[in-house]
């Protein structure tokens, strides 16, 4: 039985747009769609809205297939090394939601879909997703349908935002992809878009897709459909 190939780029922004924008090339030249990870402040007082040139591009991009994804709200206010949703009680994390929520609606890029910078999420924002209208949450572990309460196990493979970089952890992630391609699996890799200027970890993105490709995995996004089952919504 075949697999699923889900590519994610998170970090999108003014600086980073021309890497993401060639990465995005080299997905479209295979036919895989990307998911991409967005959040309306960045460090560096990065915000979304006052960048027009990538909403733009991201208008585009979801237009021609790929998936926007709400990554966060604002990372400068983010203790380091602890992700912006890992801790948070349930009426905080409502409060940043219904502001990053805010922000994508007024840009014309609302999703319905979420991913946590870091991947990892407390119980709190599990329970404020859905209240505020979210149906899919990608956390490190897996994909859940939060309408349906149905979880797809599925470990992420990171480059960068909370993972390593370094050529070894770069070898790793490549020969996991092949592994769980192997066996039929969802392979999920995700790259901080920042990392996608250096050879090392582009190449092994490249390397991973192309692996997978070979086993046959087909590629598709975050997503959430009222007409299909779990493992088809992944």
């Amino acid at each position: 039985m075949s697999g699923k190939l889900i590519v994610s780029v998170s970090g999108m922004c003014e600086r980073t747009l021309g890497e993401v924008d060639a990465f995005c090339g080299q997905m479209d030249a295979r036919s895989v769609p990307v998911s991409l990870l967005v959040a309306p402040r960045l460090g560096g007082d990065y915000r979304l809205d006052r960048d027009p040139r990538t909403v733009e591009w991201l208008t585009a991009r979801r237009t021609g297939g790929d998936a926007l994804v709400l990554h966060g709200y604002d990372e400068a206010a983010t203790k380091r090394r602890r992700g912006e949703f890992a801790t948070l009680h349930a009426h905080e994390a409502n409060l940043r939601l219904m502001a990053a929520d805010r922000v994508l609606e007024h840009l014309g890029l609302r999703t319905r879909l979420f991913a946590a910078p870091g991947w990892l999420v407390s119980p709190g924002v599990v329970k404020a997703l859905p209240r505020n209208g979210f149906r899919l949450l990608a956390d490190y572990h897996g994909i859940t349908d939060l309408v349906r309460n149905e979880t797809v196990r599925a470990r992420v493979l990171g480059i960068g935002e909370g993972f390593l970089a370094e050529p070894w952890w770069c070898r790793m992630v490549v020969m996991s992809a092949e592994r769980i391609a192997r066996r039929g699996g969802i392979v999920r890799i995700a790259v901080a878009a920042h990392h996608l200027r250096k050879p090392g970890p582009l190449q092994a993105m490249l390397d991973a897709v192309d692996l997978a490709l070979m086993h046959s995995c087909t590629p598709t996004v975050y997503q959430w459909r009222s007409d299909k089952a779990m493992p088809d919504a992944a």
